[in-house]
């Protein structure tokens, strides 16, 4: 019986006593403990179900606003302890949140369009995510809870680390920092059995090798990136510090609302051209908020919280991606891939207004309500131009965990027994 009987997006605090009563539940199997704070001071919990030397990592709640992990690290645990075979010589243990704090910043427990989506979100700045600020900052200032996760990963030494991510809008796709041969085929059966499309063009892994469709394998350190400008590399992220210890780590994603054009295999008449478009949409978008932004600046003199600075970097990233599409030639030339990359410049200059709205919202500004227009404004248009419809949250549940174990099962033929 799940401990989640209303299937929704649960608070952090509600993950914690699903896994605490989980554990009550079954004590010789499961254990929860705390393994680190976060800057604003909340604990970083650990689930575990066996004791088994070879493990799996799964972590939740990287990003704020991929909220579907959640529910999923739960109905993984339950599904864990229900099916011993899972549990054959091997341990798992979840990560409840990685980023307590910026689940806290993220309000859409139940949105019903991308506008109410908008109207809550946050995504932190790069160097205040916990998987990626390895890729921006020096090792001497990286928050605690990066250093709790990467803690984690050299205590578990897990032979898969799965971190559970997701997309607002698009289709379902998965990362690996090293191939897991025989995924490919169970992770497209399970998208098609919950009626999500397959991004097989995802501009999140624009340029890597495939080893099936949407199954992305990260290229080796040292090769090109499609997007020069781009401050972070999934190359020096957390992704890949279970490598120190043998093990890979598998991105799992998943939408929130699913769009049939991010799985069209067919060429795109003329990438380029289109890409090129793209780019000059996305700086006429943000210089729109960016014009907000300077217009407020002297009255929001002092200002300096987590929305404000993820809303600057947003926009900071903008000129030097879209000369990145500018001038680079295309790392794909799909109607999936063009799509992606309509999806992705929707999105920057869309969440930068987004979170800056909010800020301005709760100052009662003057400039506050042209923001509100444009989320509106765009929001709608993003929705219409991909054709959006919202995939129950079961089958983002159902999906992303299908593929979890998957991956486990696969990545583990090749993974050292416990003596």
């Amino acid at each position: 019986m799940s401990l989640l009987p209303e299937l929704r997006y649960p608070t952090v605090t509600e993950l914690t006593s699903s896994a605490r009563a989980l554990a009550a539940l079954r004590p010789g199997l499961c254990t929860l403990r705390r393994v680190g704070l976060s800057r604003a001071g909340r604990p970083l919990h650990l689930l575990s179900v066996g004791r088994a030397r070879r493990a799996v990592l799964v972590v939740a709640g990287a990003h704020a606003n991929e909220p579907t992990g959640g529910p999923t690290l739960l109905a993984l645990a339950e599904r864990v302890l229900s099916e011993r075979e899972l549990r054959d010589g091997t341990s798992w243990h979840f990560l409840l949140c990685a980023d307590p704090d910026g689940a806290s910043l993220h309000v859409t427990p139940a949105p019903r369009s991308l506008l109410e989506y908008h109207r809550g979100f946050f995504r932190p700045a790069g160097p205040e995510q916990p998987e990626w600020s390895p890729a921006v900052l020096p090792a001497d200032r990286l928050p605690p809870e990066t250093r709790a996760l990467t803690g984690v990963i050299d205590e578990l030494r897990p032979y898969l680390q799965v971190t559970l991510h997701g997309t607002d809008l698009g289709g379902s796709w998965v990362q690996l920092t090293r191939d897991i041969p025989g995924l490919a085929e169970p992770f497209a059966k399970s998208a098609a059995q919950s009626h999500i499309p397959v991004e097989t063009g995802a501009s999140d892994a624009a340029g890597w090798p495939a080893s099936g469709p949407g199954v992305h394998v990260m290229p080796e350190p040292g090769a090109g990136m499609a997007y020069p400008s781009m401050p972070d590399d999934a190359r020096h992220s957390t992704w890949y510090h279970a490598h120190r210890h043998g093990g890979l780590t598998a991105v799992v994603e998943v939408p929130m609302w699913a769009s049939d054009l991010v799985d069209d295999p067919a060429p795109h008449p003329d990438p380029a051209a289109e890409i090129r478009r793209l780019a000059g949409r996305l700086l006429r978008d943000a210089g729109q908020v960016e014009r907000v932004l300077a217009e407020a600046s002297p009255r929001l003199e002092g200002v300096d919280g987590p929305l404000l600075r993820a809303a600057r970097w947003a926009l900071e990233l903008v000129p030097g991606l879209a000369a990145d599409w500018t001038h680079m030639p295309p790392a794909d030339t799909t109607m999936a891939y063009v799509g992606s990359v309509d999806a992705f410049g929707r999105r920057l200059p869309l969440r930068a207004a987004a979170m800056l709205w909010r800020v301005l919202r709760e100052r009662d500004d003057r400039a506050a309500p042209r923001l509100e227009h444009l989320v509106e404004v765009w929001s709608e248009a993003f929705a219409e131009r991909f054709r959006a419809r919202w995939v129950p949250l079961e089958h983002q549940v159902e999906h992303q965990s299908r593929t979890v174990v998957a991956a486990a099962l696969h990545a583990r033929e090749g993974a050292p027994r416990e003596p």
